[in-house]
């Protein structure tokens, strides 16, 4: 069978290059009249749609060939010069001599062309963070986006403006948890992302879940043929290593576009947590315990990303996605060590309990998404159709022993549980969209959406009497969760002279269903949403801009923040949900101001209405922690950012940003009588990141950024200031075909942090310590073919195109 289809496929391929007739080729050249190697070099017509392209040898020429009679655009671009175009009728074989491109040394809208530099450009709606072939492609994504500007990812949380962003590829959203989320980005390598996009007020077209966007955008292979890559990351902590190899793979013809990544990353995280808990009665404290936690956690997480598209014919395309994240059994346990001394009012040990957790667990995430794309014969107009399926099991297995003891460490007694949890969830969702351009300064697009969520949530947690294992039934519960929403939207956008608008409506209608079978609880609810947006923006002059914009959002409660049994993670301490949460609805301005095209000052607003937080509080009659998901009031966040990417010198670029904000929460006091309570602070963030390149061949790249955050209010508690420092360096090798890249991240190893939880009868106060200084080395191969077979017989020609991975 594999023979047949191979043989089909040489088939084709020869009928295929009897139907074209002619050839391009010439040569490509600086004004230095030195050979510029590898640069692209593609074919458009005049609907910008790419006929064929190629790369330019060692001694910068360059060939196209099996070419039909038309008109043409040429087109050759490479980093650091200008790209060079010219119309071409092709009637006959053409060559041209001695192409001459500038180097380029201006700044454009915000964008620094240099080689190998990630560049900045600011747009209406978002900012777009181009990392292609840059000092950070050999990292994973999630390495990028602690590096992307406004990102902030510390304590595996991504945040934007202390905001949880939904995660897209390719304005796909990524349907995981925050953690599964994490551990995707980082067993996915960056070398094949082309930008990333921080979409702070999403349009309407995206889903109104989530308070900001981040779109990761892959390449595309423009070149016919086959190329691909071999990369690693070896990562060394003050404990344990951490390791990652993958391997990507492109593949181009006329017909098919294909792309797989495949990525395995055995690693070992520790974690050393203190935690100190004052317990309150009648304003005085009666007993105080501090516990030492250190956590060991190994995981070997594999990830498969593969995407192969079709074209039809010239005005229908098919595409095919699959993501793959794999954390088998055998390979994901979780060690927690922890000693509690327990202390009277006077200070005075009174008792210890030392506690061992050990835990394995499994993760299978399988997604299938399917996109139909017809082009009009109007230029821009389209209708897409995407349908999309996720299956996600989880499973979890802990143990906890727990030995008390008296001051002496003479034994009091042991106590012995076990949990099993498991959770499956089976989304389907079915998307239309249809866009049309009205004329050259504006553009329509509306769309519908369908998406179902079928969730099976089970623990069963078990106790030991007198050695015998029993089921611990008011701790054991299996909860159905399903929900459906239907979604529409429709935005329109308009240019004209020095003014650009934008907006948009969204409308959602959701109804949800939850059954928690052992309580017999039922909990149904529905309700229908419009999330309006609103986009404008003028320009005064050549060099300064005015802009504002306005949108509503909503975040939905996790799956497992709605399950209301309760997951000890050791005798004393849970983590419980709530079935009756509400959804947060945030309304969110921003005003803004660019100078010069390169300074931005952007004042806004945000007010979270129910928002969405796991809320730490003591109980002082049980001697109980819980952390429970639960709406607080509303929150209120307002600041002003500062902006900037320029050039410095010839090789060297920098970034910053600055911001100074207030956050005010109100939240209810759970274990104080509901009382509503607010908790607020004024707080500055900055980030600057430095791009430099080095030697005559700009080989040697660098980037050198510092963060840092002042004390923050989250929720009913605060963080302490955090500060980094990360330097890392890339070398390229054999015509760029290989790299090294080296580095070392948080040198200072500043990024402990402390959360103190303190008003009323709660006194809580966690210090955490992971492996934030990491050094850093990896390493990227391409390969590909540099010798394309060329099936047109009157040619005896060796071919001379290297295909341009774009990796």
């Amino acid at each position: 069978m594999n023979v047949k289809l191979i043989s089909s496929l040489v088939f084709l391929f020869s009928l295929s290059g009897f139907s074209q007739q002619f050839s391009v080729k010439g040569s490509v050249k600086d004004v230095k009249n030195i050979p510029v190697a590898f640069c692209n070099v593609t074919l458009t017509e005049n609907t910008n749609n790419t006929i064929s392209g190629t790369t330019t040898d060692e001694d910068g020429t360059f060939l196209l060939e099996n070419l039909k009679e038309s008109e043409y655009i040429l087109n050759i671009s490479f980093l650091g010069f200008k790209s060079y175009h010219d119309t071409i009728s092709l009637n006959k074989n053409l060559k041209f001599n001695d192409i001459v491109l500038e180097e380029e040394t201006q700044n454009l809208d915000g964008v620094t062309v240099i080689a190998k530099r990630p560049t900045i450009k600011r747009q209406v709606d978002r900012l777009v963070f181009n990392v292609e072939n840059s000092t950070l492609s050999n990292n994973n994504i999630l390495d990028v986006l602690k590096n992307t500007p406004g990102v902030f990812v510390n304590n595996g949380s991504i945040t934007i403006k202390n905001v949880k962003p939904t995660i897209y590829i390719n304005d796909k959203k990524v349907h995981l948890s925050s953690n599964d989320i994490q551990q995707l980005l980082e067993g996915t390598s960056a070398n094949s992302v082309k930008s990333i996009e921080v979409i702070n007020n999403p349009p309407a077209r995206y889903e109104a879940e989530g308070g900001a966007v981040i779109n990761i955008v892959t390449s595309k292979n423009v070149i016919a043929g086959y190329n691909g890559s071999a990369f690693g990351t070896y990562k060394q902590g003050h404990e344990y290593p951490k390791y990652s190899l993958g391997t990507s793979h492109f593949f181009k013809t006329e017909v098919v576009d294909a792309y797989i990544n495949y990525n395995v990353s055995p690693r070992k995280d520790y974690r050393h947590n203190n935690e100190s808990i004052n317990f309150i009665e009648n304003n005085q404290t009666i007993s105080s315990w501090e516990t030492d936690f250190k956590r060991t956690r190994e995981t070997t997480n594999q990830t498969l990303n593969a995407n192969v598209d079709f074209k039809i014919n010239e005005k229908n395309s098919l595409g095919i996605t699959t993501n793959l994240l794999m954390s088998p059994r055998d390979n994901t346990k979780t060690s927690v060590n922890s000693l509690t001394e327990v202390y009277n009012s006077n200070k005075d040990l009174d008792s210890t309990f030392k506690t061992l957790n050990s835990l394995v667990d499994e993760t299978y995430n399988v997604a299938f998404t399917l996109d139909y794309i017809h082009k009009f014969k109007r230029e821009g107009e389209k209708l897409s159709a995407n349908a999309h399926y996720t299956d996600y099991d989880f499973s979890s297995y802990q143990n906890v022993d727990t030995d008390y003891l008296f001051p002496d460490e003479s034994l009091i007694r042991t106590n012995r549980f076990q949990t099993f949890s498991s959770q499956k969830i089976k989304l389907y969702t079915g998307q239309i969209d249809y866009e049309l351009p009205i004329s050259s300064s504006s553009h329509f697009e509306t769309g519908i959406k369908l998406s179902s969520i079928d969730s099976k949530s089970v623990l069963n947690q078990f106790i030991f009497e007198n050695g015998n294992k029993i089921e611990d039934l008011q701790n054991s519960d299996t909860f159905l969760y399903d929900e459906i929403n239907y979604a529409a939207y429709t935005s329109y956008s308009k240019d004209w002279d020095s003014w650009n608008i934008k907006v948009g409506l969204r409308t959602e209608y959701t109804d949800i269903k939850g059954n928690s079978l052992s309580t017999n609880q039922e909990n149904n609810s529905d309700y229908i949403k419009f999330f309006p947006s609103f986009y404008l923006s003028h320009s005064l002059n050549e060099n300064n801009e005015l802009y504002f914009n306005y949108n509503k959002r909503i975040s939905r409660p996790r799956y497992s923040d709605l399950n209301p049994f309760k997951y000890f993670l050791n005798d004393n301490t849970y983590i419980t949900g709530d079935p009756n949460l509400k959804p947060e609805i945030d309304d969110v301005f921003t005003l803004g101001y660019t100078f010069n095209k390169k300074y931005t000052f952007e004042a806004y607003y945000r007010y979270e209405n129910n928002a969405t937080l796991q809320v730490t509080f003591q109980d002082n009659e049980e001697n109980i922690v819980k952390y429970i998901n639960t709406n607080i009031d509303h929150s209120i966040t307002y600041g002003l950012d500062f902006t900037t990417y320029t050039q410095l010198e010839k090789n060297w670029n920098i970034y910053l940003l600055s911001s100074a904000f207030y956050y005010n929460n109100h939240f209810l006091a759970l274990e104080s009588n509901n009382e509503l309570f607010s908790n607020s602070k004024w707080s500055f963030y900055s980030q600057v990141i430095n791009y430099f390149s080095f030697l005559k061949d700009k080989s040697l790249t660098a980037n050198v950024s510092y963060l840092y955050i002042s004390q923050i209010a989250d929720g009913p508690s605060f963080v302490s200031a955090r500060s980094g420092l990360n330097i890392g360096l890339k070398k390229t090798f054999l015509n760029n075909k290989a790299s090294l890249n080296f580095g070392i991240e948080d040198v200072f190893n500043s990024q402990y942090f402390t959360i103190s939880t303190k008003y009323l009868n709660q006194d809580v106060k966690l210090k955490s310590r992971l492996e934030n200084r990491l050094f850093t080395i990896g390493f990227n191969y391409k390969f590909g073919n540099t010798r394309l077979k060329n099936n047109q017989k009157d040619i005896d020609l060796e071919e001379r195109e290297r295909l341009n991975s774009k990796n």
